[in-house]
């Protein structure tokens, strides 16, 4: 099963951090992924941009997409970054995460991510066939 774990971030965390040396922020996070990827768990993680950098939102709440450049909502809305972890169980999933070297105030969100199987009903659908094509030639099926 794939978990993606999503770093939320509220205003005390914000606070928090900014009171925290970069470089030992860079080290603990070191940490953490290499002891992810020694268990062979991780299958991606990145860090996100500030959300005043280059990042934007579309909106399809009218007939027609609107894209605006942020600032964002209130920063509980905001994810700084994630994981994704392949792992045997929900409660793998929440060991791992409750590993994380966050800070007081942060939050992961922890959801599972769907595969192929979680919809069968549509597995004989062109799109579906495509999909499962394109896995196939990029190592992801």
């Amino acid at each position: 099963m794939k978990y993606m774990l999503i770093m939320r971030a509220t205003d005390e965390a914000k606070a928090a951090y900014e009171q925290v040396d970069f470089a030992q922020v860079i080290e603990k996070m070191g940490a953490y992924n290499e002891t992810l990827i020694k268990a062979g768990v991780l299958l991606a993680g990145e860090g996100l941009a500030d959300s005043m950098a280059d990042n934007f939102v579309v909106d399809f709440a009218g007939e027609t997409p609107v894209v605006t450049d942020g600032p964002y909502g209130e920063t509980h809305e905001l994810f700084s970054g994630f994981w994704i972890l392949e792992v045997g169980s929900k409660e793998e999933a929440a060991a791992w995460a409750s590993r994380a070297p966050l800070g007081e105030g942060s939050k992961l969100e922890v959801r599972r991510v769907t595969d192929m199987s979680d919809f069968a009903e549509f597995a004989d659908t062109d799109a579906m066939k495509n999909e499962a094509a394109w896995r196939e030639v990029n190592g992801q099926a």
